[in-house]
């Protein structure tokens, strides 16, 4: 239990709202502490310049009548010490508070009688007789030692109370102002995944709690949108994994079942294909999830012509190999010009297969592949004559595990990944890749990328 209580403390100390609070008061603390002490010393020098002033003032009038009228005149002085000296250091005369004692001579000093200090002038003195002696004249400091005690007394009282009225001003305005800060540290801890769609209250203050809240809001749209997409890719990459294994699965039970009936040929050609069907998928999965991490390895200076005029003789020898659909397409390289632009090889190789390999499978008898420089930027054209994509699902057609023909095999459509990779890749890349109608009669695919050194 106490160190529950501890640990409670200790965490409200390190809290903003008491730093804040403890940091103003500290600073104010000493910023008075300083002005405090500053102002007692200017008071009191300016007191004591005052009492010096009205000291020397009084000695030059009291030695202007002893000179004129002799040293008598200085035995009816009251409240004031005045005291001439002879040159053998005898009194001659003196007020009414110095009977007995003997003042010091010097220009200036400080004397204490009877618990009370005094601020002592001297100068010298022609006496009537033709001697020389020293009149020793003495302000009482009572009056300037009272305003500095009294000063001392508020300033100690006041600062301190001063202080504690700003400590406690603080903690409310910075308790105020930081409940909104609380009241959504807890609306998003009690977001959970039952509740995807919860975001915190704005407040109307327009500050820059408000501005805190909308872009909290703003991150958890993205958050949301990129678990529903996380969620949406696991459940279809399940889906398409679940298919060639449950196949393989298929075959193999029954050639198990059936040795006599099985053939090991067929067995070997189907597991060959669904294999093939599965490296194509994790190939697929470990490049979007590269690219979903922002994972460019590298970024150096591509000749993008290269890549294109690979990817079409790779085309060319897959079409000639082949027998079905490809069988027959001609891929047109002539359109493909000098580009270069900045990035990772291996990725723009992907990207420009990608489109090639799907305008080679979609085509009746042509593709044709462009680049071109233009205004800056790299252009790639891939152009086939099949059936084109509809408009309304020229931006579905980049989404992950979308066949827009649900009727063809899926050995024929591929898995699903490629134009995604594409979409990805283009991006992490700075560029754009969109979908239009082909001269040809079917899709254009044009990816734009801006020119490097």
């Amino acid at each position: 239990m106490g160190d529950t209580g501890q640990a409670t403390t200790r965490r409200r100390f390190r809290s903003v709202r008491a730093r804040t609070t403890l940091g103003a008061g500290a600073v104010v603390l000493a910023a008075l502490v300083v002005g405090a002490v500053a102002f007692v010393l200017v008071l009191r020098s300016v007191l004591l310049d005052g009492v010096r002033a009205t000291a020397e003032a009084g000695l030059e009038q009291v030695s202007s009548q002893v000179e004129a009228d002799g040293v008598g005149v200085v035995a009816g002085y009251e409240d004031v010490l005045v005291q001439v000296v002879g040159a053998g250091g005898t009194v001659l005369a003196h007020g009414e508070d110095t009977d007995g004692v003997v003042l010091p001579t010097d220009d200036e000093s400080r004397w204490s009688h009877d618990g009370e200090r005094w601020l002592l002038v001297a100068d010298g003195v022609d006496l009537p007789s033709g001697d020389e002696g020293t009149l020793v004249y003495g302000a009482s400091l009572e009056q300037a030692d009272t305003a500095v005690r009294t000063a001392v007394v508020l300033l100690a009282v006041g600062v301190p109370v001063l202080v504690l009225v700003l400590v406690g001003v603080t903690w409310v305005v910075t308790g105020r102002s930081l409940r909104p800060v609380e009241r959504m540290r807890t609306e998003v801890e009690t977001i959970r995944a039952a509740r995807p769609d919860a975001r915190v209250d704005v407040p109307d203050t327009g500050d820059e709690v408000a501005r805190l809240a909308t872009t909290m809001n703003g991150m958890l749209d993205r958050l949301d949108r990129a678990a529903a997409s996380q969620r949406r890719f696991v459940s279809d990459a399940s889906h398409e994994l679940r298919s060639p294994i449950a196949s393989i699965r298929q075959h193999a039970e029954v050639a198990r079942a059936h040795p006599d009936r099985s053939d090991v040929g067929a067995l070997a050609a189907v597991v060959r294909s669904e294999a093939v069907r599965l490296q194509e998928l994790v190939t697929g999965l470990l490049e979007l999830s590269r690219l979903d991490e922002g994972g460019l390895a590298t970024r150096r200076a591509v000749d993008l012509d290269d890549l294109a005029l690979d990817a079409v003789a790779r085309a060319r020898s897959a079409s000639q190999d082949d027998d079905g659909e490809r069988s027959g397409v001609r891929v047109d390289g002539s359109g493909i010009g000098a580009a270069r632009v900045l990035g990772d090889e291996r990725v723009l190789a992907g990207v420009v297969r990608n489109l090639v390999d799907n305008a080679v499978r979609h085509a009746r008898s042509r593709v044709a592949v462009a680049l071109v420089a233009q205004d800056g930027a790299a252009v790639l054209t891939v152009d086939d004559d099949g059936a084109g994509v509809p408009e309304d699902a020229r931006e579905r057609v980049f989404e992950r595990f979308v066949r827009l023909d649900e009727a063809r095999s899926r050995d024929a459509g591929g898995a699903g990944l490629g134009l995604a990779i594409v979409r990805d890749a283009v991006r992490a890349h700075g560029g754009h890749v969109s979908v239009t109608v082909s001269p040809l009669g079917g899709a254009r695919f044009v990816v734009r990328m801006a020119l490097g050194d």
